[in-house]
């Protein structure tokens, strides 16, 4: 047979979390990969595709992280489901790829005899074998090899070592015919589970070795981050310097695309006659999509901040520290890892609750995330600071505009916990189950690595802001602009168009709250996206008021809004649910309306709540 001729094979890739399973797979495929669901389920399957050295054209698949195949989570079921060959309409794997950390190797054994009597073919992959190494580890790996019964490669995933072993290990046992062989695994009961962990232990004993002059760098460090009163102090302030830098560190390029937006609008209405297509570049384009455009640079600092921690191996000792407090407000522990998410997006952060086994604490955990900041809310709160909070130092060495927004986020933090504590305490009254998770070895982050995710963000960011920005703020612009007003009018024309219409139609039921009817108009479009409503407050403003220039949409505001109004907004941004995306996720989820009918009204009802508190108290403070 010809290697043109040779079939395609299937492997997939099985380990615990933190195994840098993820890393391996980018390593094996690169960009030959692509993102999509399991069929009936809202699991994501990651797949890829390498060259054998045979010739053969390899599939690989990257599973749900796991600790057993008796599945207890969404994600769990997947992974078992895929190596047993029983997910609908997909082939069983050809080859199996364990991928296991080579710094702790005692969970992931467990993993192996399981999937070892499923009775496929099987490779381990000892990943991170580098810093086992330099921890002074000492794993035979022959005698490893013979007790599990499969052959080892060691790994690097970020360094690309060892991958072109794997590839020709597993091209070997798919040459070798031995595929697809009978499961005979089955959910052993407690006994068998006893068993298996003796087994493991055994196993563990005989080939991994202490090193004979420990490195106690892990537990020097994690005896100060792990620490009940210091690693919490450390986590705030981490928190503390991540919101502080949102603000130092971008605020020069966000400046110069401000003044390059602005200055493209005057480029603009120079040179073309006054008329609809002038108003369409300067005050719907410019004006709206330029007026999200420049918050860029904060989301790319907080994402830098957030890829950072969790490449560093941070984020469950995090996970580790928040486990008391959020036990005692009826998360579980394992909720912490969903809700960091959610300060980038709500919807990964519901999607990552599959990890959580006990389904009311997963519903729990769903119906708070959007209360977490998500990058979204970033232009609008950087807007409403930057117009309204001036920006002095305070103690010397903080920013005020900063500090605000650390409250912002502690806000939201707090809601949380608040909404989850009422939660468990008023419906769902029980105990929350004991949170257990292995601590990932620290490691340096990877450059390409840590660029990689940034290009991705920001893709993603200028993507949104092509496909959902653009064409609402296309609409706006038209509703602002249509019909135009009639002759002899006084007013401005905006309040004879359409939106103009609709806002001081709603108004009033936003009055108590102080909303004016621009600010109604751009809250309508800004449930297809947070980020929407900056946009539609670029146009609305852009064409209603003569003397609000292009990119200076926070000096217009501060021109016709009061503080009151701004902090009003402000407040109903932490609490708002403006965001179709998620409520389509929590639906996906949760398999029901029910949930996301629940989540509207009650994060409606607290920014509505909100904002008339905060407004009425700032306009009896006197900033009405």
């Amino acid at each position: 047979m010809s290697d043109a001729a040779l079939p395609m094979a299937r492997i997939a890739l099985v380990g615990n979390p933190n195994s840098g399973k993820t890393a391996l797979f980018n390593a094996l495929t690169g960009s030959r990969q692509k993102v999509a669901n399991y069929a009936g389920v809202t699991v994501e399957r990651k797949e890829g595709q390498i060259s054998a050295p045979s010739g053969r054209t390899i599939s690989v698949l990257d599973l749900p992280g796991t600790y057993s195949l008796r599945a207890r989570s969404p994600d769990e079921v997947v992974t078992r489901d895929a190596v047993m060959g029983k997910l609908a309409g997909e082939d069983p794997p050809d080859v199996l790829v364990c991928v296991a950390d080579a710094t702790n190797l005692r969970l992931v054994l467990r993993l192996i005899l399981e999937l070892k009597a499923v009775g496929r073919p099987m490779v381990l992959a000892l990943n991170m074998y580098d810093i086992a190494q330099r921890q002074g580890l000492r794993i035979d790996l022959e005698g490893l090899s013979r007790d599990i019964g499969c052959p080892i490669v060691t790994t690097v995933a970020t360094r690309k070592r060892g991958i072109e072993d794997l590839v020709a290990q597993v091209d070997g046992l798919i040459a070798a015919g031995t595929l697809r062989a009978a499961n005979t695994w089955r959910e052993p009961d407690a006994g068998q589970i006893r068993d298996a962990h003796r087994e493991a232990q055994r196993i563990l004993k005989a080939n991994v070795r202490a090193p004979e002059r420990p490195d106690t760098f892990t537990g020097k460090v994690d005896s100060v981050l792990l620490h009940p009163v210091a690693g919490l102090l450390i986590l705030l302030t981490l928190l503390f310097v991540m919101f502080q830098a949102v603000f130092t560190w971008s605020k020069a390029v966000g400046d110069l695309m401000s003044d390059g937006f602005a200055g493209l609008g005057a480029f603009i209405s120079a040179h073309l006659p006054a008329g609809l297509l002038t108003s369409f570049l300067t005050d719907g384009v410019i004006s709206g999509v330029g007026s999200v455009l420049v918050f860029l640079p904060q989301i790319l600092v907080l994402f830098f901040f957030i890829i950072l921690l969790e490449d560093f191996g941070y984020m469950a000792r995090a996970a580790f520290l928040m486990d008391r407090i959020m036990g005692g407000a009826g998360l579980h522990g394992r909720a912490f890892i969903p809700l960091l998410s959610s300060f980038a997006c709500a919807i990964p952060g519901i999607m990552a609750t599959r990890v959580i086994d006990n389904k009311r604490d997963r519903l729990t955990t769903i119906m708070v995330a959007p209360l977490m900041t998500c990058s979204a809310r970033i232009p609008v709160y950087t807007l409403i600071i930057s117009a309204f909070i001036p920006n002095r130092p305070v103690l010397g060495v903080l920013n005020l505009p900063g500090l605000v927004m650390f409250g912002l986020y502690a806000a939201g933090i707090l809601s949380a916990l608040g909404v989850s504590f009422i939660t468990r305490r008023v419906f769902w009254r029980g105990a929350v189950e004991p949170f257990l998770m292995e601590l990932p070895a620290y490691k340096l982050p990877d450059p390409v690595n840590v660029a990689r995710s940034l290009f991705l963000r920001g893709k993603i960011f200028l993507t949104r802001a092509g496909t959902i920005i653009f064409p609402i703020m296309i609409l706006v612009w038209f509703l602002s602009s249509f019909p135009g007003a009639p002759a002899g009018a006084t007013d401005p024309a905006i309040n004879y168009s359409l939106a103009g219409r609709i806002g001081h139609f709603i108004q009033p039921a936003l009055g108590p709250i102080g909303f004016n009817w621009q600010m109604t108009v751009a809250l309508i479009p800004g449930f297809a996206a947070r980020e929407v409503a900056v946009a539609a407050l670029g146009t609305v403003y852009a064409i209603g008021a003569a003397d609000a220039a292009p990119g200076a949409l926070a000096a217009t505001l501060q021109h016709h809004w009061s503080i009151a109004t701004g902090l009003s907004f402000l407040a109903w941004y932490v609490f708002a649910p403006q965001c179709a995306s998620t409520f389509g996720v929590v639906k996906r989820e949760t398999n029901s309306w029910f949930w996301p009918g629940v989540m509207l009204v009650y994060m409606t009802s607290l920014a509505y709540l909100a904002a008339f508190i905060v407004y009425q108290v700032a306009r009896a403070s006197g900033l009405g």
